[in-house]
């Protein structure tokens, strides 16, 4: 079994998201840290996106606001998209996480609010100090969907650090939790694959039981449908 980890050049080695991971059952040895300039190989059973910078607005055919306060990272955008299209093509299970949210929406034809603040001014602040385990606003899910229930309740508090978020949703997408300013803060795909994908971070909700579930699930969803890296002839870990 691969999965694929997008992460940012600067982050240690040891973080958060493997740490989810590897407590939800994955072995280190499954798990294919990709950096900014790595060569993507092989092929991959699941792939997470970690957060990260913005995305490029060209991406999605807009200019950068001068205002809003985007910092693209053509590194990540180099390595996230592929390896998430790639992801789509075979089917495989997507978790996407902050960045890993906007990336998702804006390959599948989506679009981005480049900055909340000046765009959509709002009594809620998205974009927080960084305190990993703080929980900075609720979000309301919606019913019937794979994140109520992983989440086991219409309300959970997360923790919020984003200025940019989803404009307009893919049309492959549906919206599965809002802020309550309105602020699109998860999406799944619409025919039912395994694809959540959540504006806040749940690899830093240590003590929080929907957020271990959540990788839980994923990996459990990458083992049951089994290691496509060996069917398709690439050897797997």
């Amino acid at each position: 079994m691969r999965i694929a980890l997008t992460l940012d050049e600067d982050l240690p080695e040891d973080n958060d998201y493997l740490r989810a991971l590897v407590e939800a059952g994955a072995r280190r040895d499954e798990i294919v840290v990709m950096r900014p300039g790595d060569p993507i190989e092989g092929v991959f059973d699941g792939v997470v996106i970690a957060g990260g910078d913005d995305v490029d607005p060209t991406l999605y055919g807009r200019e950068v606001r001068p205002d809003g306060n985007v910092k693209v990272d053509p590194g990540r955008d180099s390595i996230d998209f592929p390896v998430f299209e790639n992801a789509w093509r075979d089917g495989v299970p997507v978790l996407g996480i902050c960045r890993g949210l906007q990336v998702v929406n804006v390959a599948r034809g989506g679009t981005l609010i480049q900055d909340l603040p000046s765009e959509t001014p709002s009594e809620i602040k998205h974009k927080r100090p960084k305190k990993p385990n703080r929980r900075d606003h609720p979000v309301r899910v919606r019913p019937g969907t794979r994140l109520a229930q992983i989440a086991g309740s219409p309300e959970i508090d997360v923790n919020s650090r984003h200025h940019q978020a989803v404009d307009r949703p893919a049309g492959d997408f549906v919206v599965t939790a809002t802020a309550p300013d309105g602020v699109i803060e998860a999406l799944e795909a619409r025919d039912g694959r395994w694809l959540v994908a959540v504006q806040w971070h749940p690899e830093n909700l240590h003590d929080d039981v929907g957020s271990k579930r959540l990788f839980r699930e994923f990996v459990e969803e990458v083992r049951r449908r089994g290691p496509k890296s060996q069917v398709s002839g690439t050897k797997s870990t």
